[in-house]
């Protein structure tokens, strides 16, 4: 009886915390407008999205650490997770919006306020639904096996893609891909993938101390100096240059 008694009054003390504590432990955005707002990023409506947000943002947060500043941090993680999702599930390439995901999280643990995490905020949202939109545009501006082709570049970009590989993959003869792709794309297939390469290795400048040799190496390029020769082409600097002028 005794031990009966005791379990009762540990659940009764439970109950009565949580009920008193349900609305600082238990806030979350209403479904429908979490709904509204991944599908404006879905459809690469920054103004939409926008507005939904601010609507969420007169609602109170869910408390996720003891901490407010750490529980706004990883409220806003687990939005930058839902951005993430929905952004390839709109299109936008894996890699590109890991890529994004990834220099955001970054961005969201530098935030030492919740003034300034408030403003990341509303900027992650802007970016995801930005490259959304882009990618939509790029969607109906290629015919479908160069839409696929281009995807499946972004899709592997730290692996070994060919001319071959690619047409195989697109079900194209090489040469009339090769014609096809610099027609739609103004560029040889060549170019594009050493392009995106470049494009993509940024992050690893920006935000890993990967030496340069590895970076290039990642990317496939034959060595540092090939890799060297390519970004300074693209980006008018040399990756160390780059990163020096980068460097927060």
């Amino acid at each position: 009886m005794k031990q009966s008694a005791i379990s009762k009054s540990i659940i009764e003390r439970y109950l009565s915390y949580r009920v008193e504590h349900q609305r600082e432990y238990f806030l979350h955005p209403p479904y429908m407008m979490e709904k509204q707002l991944l599908n404006a990023v879905k459809e690469g409506r920054v103004e939409a999205a926008e507005s939904v947000l601010k609507n969420i943002n007169t609602l109170e947060r869910a408390k996720l650490a003891e901490v407010p500043v750490r529980s706004l941090r990883n409220s806003l993680i687990c939005i930058c997770t839902l951005f993430t999702r929905a952004a390839i599930e709109a299109g936008v390439p894996p890699e590109t919006a890991f890529n994004i995901s990834d220099a955001h999280i970054l961005e969201i643990e530098r935030m030492e306020t919740q003034e300034k995490l408030f403003e990341l905020e509303y900027s992650m949202m802007r970016n995801f639904t930005e490259t959304v939109r882009q990618a939509r545009k790029q969607e109906h501006r290629y015919s479908h096996a160069i839409h696929m082709a281009v995807t499946y570049i972004h899709e592997n970009i730290l692996q070994v893609v060919t001319l071959e590989s690619l047409a195989k993959h697109v079900y194209l003869n090489p040469s009339y891909l090769s014609h096809l792709f610099k027609k739609e794309t103004g560029v040889s297939v060549t170019d594009y993938i050493n392009k995106k390469r470049i494009e993509e290795s940024i992050y690893f400048l920006l935000h890993t101390n990967i030496p340069i040799s590895e970076i290039a190496l990642l990317f496939h390029f034959c060595n540092q100096s090939y890799y060297t020769s390519l970004f300074k082409k693209y980006m008018g600097l040399t990756p160390k240059e780059f990163r020096e002028q980068n460097q927060y």
